[in-house]
């Protein structure tokens, strides 16, 4: 019986994917804690600490198909923990007592923590793969559109016209950034852990950070400077960076939602037969994929909470706030790569209407490019003059007392400074898009050497 949507099978494709429930799944995380006792094993009988049968008995039998996983489930639900009954299973597996030798001087907390970042690393492949498809989609769609223009729009309400290539292109500046993020994140997070008992290697001796690095070695992660038991930041800076790319795919998500309302309809998600149709509207054609976008980021920015409160642990070891990234950390990589997977089949499809982009410019009959008239008249009659005049002539067109250009034409004030076919060229919106081309130039060309 499972409960929970990423699991689910019916919405488990819709909220996550398969890979990244690979990754997070039962299984895997045993046989990482496999691979981290097996590696350790090989380190230390090459040092001389532990004999070299040892290793190599305890490495034959670091495979999580030969594991039982029911007695797993019932020891750790006796112990506590996951990583001894795994420990008592590998050493019931070996011959002649030679499993004894394993997890020679590590703790539980070495092993989950280590196996944790081994997830992260795996889970952050994913990612990076879907933040540069979505990448490839949004350079490609501002590509195409780097001189289409549409109304631009704030507070709801259409502001100046931008073209929809400047729109992509500022999305996919914020992936470029979460890529560098990510870039540099790795090397601080990808670290492995090795402390035992309260992070000193006493155990070990004068042997432990010999032991440290040729493990982290063989693992290939980073070695630690000093534990980090109780020091969360590394996992905790995963989740934020998550949150930070669910925060963008949000932000698509909703734009795109307010793009494919009946009154704008400039944009809308890839159509298949019968998607986002409604059980009693049969003209209805709903977003989707965003919905789900906006539900999957939602949770993953309470998760990231989370992950900030398990940073608070007391002394060296702690009681309770290290089990909160047991929960979170799952959920937070499951959801986000149902998000991206949403967001890149979203983009990667995306059905783009330059007319109604262009009749909604036209809404307004100039409106619109005021301001394109307003710095018209500036330098003739002053920025507050030109302002308070326009506005004053853009009430006049609202309350239907005339067309914009035939009031600013018919204007005494106006008429020596700006003939009509100079005002008409001003309220073309297609005129003023600044230098959204060059923008979107410097953006693709950031792509390019990416």
């Amino acid at each position: 019986m499972i409960a929970s949507a990423p699991d689910s099978h019916i919405f488990r494709d819709i909220f996550s994917t398969e890979a990244m429930r690979g990754i997070f799944s039962d299984g895997a995380r045993v046989q990482y804690y496999l691979d981290i006792e097996a590696a350790l094993a090989r380190v230390q009988a090459r040092l001389g600490i532990i004999p070299a049968d040892a290793a190599e008995e305890i490495g034959r039998h670091c495979d999580a198909d030969k594991f039982d996983m029911a007695r797993l489930k019932a020891a750790t639900e006796r112990i506590g923990y996951p990583v001894l009954p795994v420990v008592q299973q590998l050493v019931a597996h070996c011959r002649d007592g030679l499993g004894e030798w394993c997890h020679w001087g590590a703790t539980t907390q070495d092993i989950t923590d280590t196996a944790t970042v081994m997830q992260i690393r795996a889970a952050l492949v994913l990612v990076e793969d879907d933040l540069r498809a979505i990448s490839a989609s949004l350079a490609g769609l501002a590509a195409k559109y780097r001189d289409t223009p549409m109304a631009g729009r704030s507070n709801l309400q259409q502001a100046t016209p931008i073209t929809f290539g400047y729109k992509c292109a500022v999305l996919l500046a914020g992936f470029q950034r979460h890529l560098q993020r990510l870039k540099e994140m790795r090397p601080r997070v990808l670290v492995g852990e090795f402390g035992g008992a309260t992070g000193t290697l006493a155990s070990l001796g004068a042997d432990g950070l010999r032991v440290q690095q040729g493990l982290m070695a063989e693992l290939g992660l980073g070695e630690p400077e000093i534990a980090w038991h109780t020091m969360r930041d590394r996992i905790a800076e995963v989740g934020c960076f998550l949150g930070l790319v669910g925060g963008t795919l949000g932000k698509i998500s909703l734009d795109v939602k307010l793009m494919m309302q009946t009154e704008v309809e400039e944009v809308y998600e890839p159509f298949a037969e019968g998607r986002g149709s409604s059980s009693t509207m049969p003209q209805k054609r709903n977003p989707i994929s965003s919905v789900y976008i906006h539900a999957c980021i939602s949770m993953v920015r309470q998760n990231v909470a989370a992950l900030l409160d398990a940073m608070v642990e007391d002394h060296e070891r702690s009681t309770g706030p290290w089990e909160i990234e047991w929960i979170a950390v799952p959920e937070i990589f499951l959801l986000s790569a149902g998000a991206l997977a949403q967001a890149r089949f979203m983009v990667g499809g995306l059905q783009v209407d330059p007319e109604r982009m262009r009749a909604n410019l036209d809404l307004t009959k100039g409106l619109i490019v005021s301001e394109a008239v307003m710095m018209g008249l500036g330098p003739a009659l002053g920025r507050q003059r030109a302002h308070d005049l326009v506005y004053d002539i853009c009430r006049e067109v609202v309350a239907g007392r005339g067309t914009f250009l035939d009031l600013l034409a018919g204007h005494a004030e106006i008429r020596p400074h700006l003939d009509r076919a100079r005002l008409a060229a001003l309220l073309d919106p297609a005129n003023y898009v600044g230098l959204a081309g060059e923008m979107v130039d410097r953006v693709l060309a950031r792509e390019a050497r990416a």
